[in-house]
């Protein structure tokens, strides 16, 4: 499941991802996401790994897609876990975007919301 978080302004888009995500969850935040970049041109994401489980098939290609097609448009990216594969999954999608991508503990989410916001 992704769910916006309230703390969201703007220009910058918190989501909590929970559970195993599926192709109806980027139906809803896909769109979140264009018409924040239609409206301010490039926005700033905070992504919280909370019991998370993963993708299953056609959520792992809507992530995908939309890293490719949103890789110019998203300035900076918090990833916020609490586990090791989370931060090690920040390395990995360095080279897929633009956008400056730093990992965050979970007890360390108001720095990322800090770091975003900056």
């Amino acid at each position: 499941m992704i769910e916006a978080l309230d703390r969201s302004s703007s220009h910058v888009l918190g989501f909590k991802l929970s559970g195993k995500l599926h192709d109806a969850d980027y139906k809803t935040f896909v769109p979140q996401v264009d018409a924040a970049i239609a409206s301010q041109n490039k926005v700033r994401l905070l992504a919280w790994f909370h019991d998370f489980s993963g993708w299953d098939t056609h959520a792992l290609w809507d992530d995908i897609k939309f890293s490719t097609t949103h890789c110019t448009k998203i300035e900076r990216i918090a990833l916020v876990g609490e586990k090791d594969w989370e931060a090690w999954m920040a390395k990995v999608c360095k080279p897929f975007t633009m956008a400056q991508i730093k990992y965050f503990d979970a007890s360390q989410i108001d720095a990322a919301w800090a770091w975003l916001e900056d």
